[in-house]
């Protein structure tokens, strides 16, 4: 596999041919390389991936790891992935082969990311550092399941970073909801937005693909199968985050009719989007509204919790709850255990009266 020169911009090439899993020849040209060393560098490496060698080093496999798993991952996950992978492991362990890398490796990389901090200057959470952990771990467990790889260095040295992120439980209740919603008012698509995410609790990406079609106005139902995000400066229509995540939920007339106005009103095809924002959008409605209202300041998501909140209030089951939240499960919704009402005195109450009605008999 010969190594050329581009005349035209002075950089080196590399041209490869294998056989992909089905035996079918394929070509491949990497470009860019400033010295003929750095191009024949990444031959040898290529040539031991194909091979199924784990002779190479982290990011040479780390091209490997993004052939097998972006494919099967949603856009803006990957992208953070990569992300992760591109500036915080890389330019530090890229160059070990991962075969080679010990726990004390890891150790000393660990350390270094600990001293690293933001744009702003503050240090990385806890929370985050163990996601960068995560992105690590992946990759090794990755060449594990794959590729023979024995042993993953972070089960010796543990993870950085609290195990589980701490839960933000922040909500409003229902006057608290009202009160802000009186002064947004003055803009009908704000007050919609508002109204649609508190009172039937979806997330954020799933308001912004909302379209016509997706309601039900004779049945007051609204389906949810897709989700918006913002990706490199696009809006991308992706599934929703989970697989419960596609549902059908009711909705309560008096939002429908305020919903049917607004896409009456503004002509909206069945089709296209009804919320056309952006989350920087939401965000300062939100400020806004709390600084008049003089209600806590809570993030968007929060008014999921919001509705969660309001639903136990109301009496619903913990699973009835979990349906109309696309959780995965009821342990999601157990998160919210703490919201639900004490019940212990009712029970010692009841049991009392029935032991009472035994000893009558």
């Amino acid at each position: 596999m010969p190594v050329y020169k581009d005349s035209k911009l002075g950089t080196w090439f590399v041209q490869c041919a294998y056989r992909n899993y089905t035996g079918e020849r394929i070509r491949t040209t990497k470009r860019g390389f400033k010295t003929r060393k750095q191009a024949k560098g990444w031959e040898r490496e290529f040539v031991k991936r194909k091979e199924g060698a784990l002779d190479v080093s982290i990011a040479a496999f780390y091209e490997l790891y993004e052939q097998d798993v972006r494919p099967r991952l949603k856009v803006n996950t990957w992208n953070t992935k990569a992300h992760i992978i591109e500036t915080k492991i890389i330019p530090y362990l890229g160059d070990l082969k991962i075969s080679e890398v010990t726990p004390a490796d890891v150790l000393h990389w660990q350390n270094d990311i600990q001293s690293l901090t933001d744009g702003s200057g503050q240090p990385y959470s806890p929370t985050y550092l163990r996601t960068i952990c995560n992105q690590l771990s992946a990759i090794f467990n990755h060449a594990i399941r794959f590729y023979g790889l024995s042993n993953n260095p972070l089960l010796r040295t543990g993870k950085i970073g609290p195990e589980k992120s701490p839960v933000e439980m922040q909500f409003w209740t229902r006057d608290e909801y009202l009160a802000f919603r009186r002064k947004v008012m003055d803009k009908p698509l704000s007050f919609l937005v508002f109204e649609v995410l508190y009172w039937t609790g979806i997330r954020e990406g799933e308001l912004l693909a909302l379209t016509p079609k997706d309601f039900n106005f004779e049945k007051s139902t609204l389906s949810i199968n897709k989700s918006c995000q913002r990706i490199k400066g696009s809006d991308v229509i992706t599934s929703p985050k989970t697989p419960k995540s596609n549902r059908l939920i009711t909705a309560s007339p008096f939002l429908m009719e305020e919903v049917k106005e607004h896409v009456g009103v503004n002509h909206i095809p069945g089709d296209e989007r009804i919320f056309r924002l952006t989350k920087s959008f939401l965000y300062h409605e939100m400020r806004r509204g709390c600084a008049l209202a003089g209600t806590k300041v809570i993030r968007i998501h929060d008014l999921r919790h919001s509705h969660v909140s309001l639903l136990i209030e109301l009496g619903y089951s913990v699973s009835a709850i979990a349906e109309r939240m696309g959780h995965e499960g009821v342990d999601i919704t157990l998160n919210y255990a703490h919201l639900f009402p004490n019940k212990q005195a009712d029970m010692a109450a009841d049991l009392e009266r029935l032991n009472i009605s035994e000893e009558r008999e």
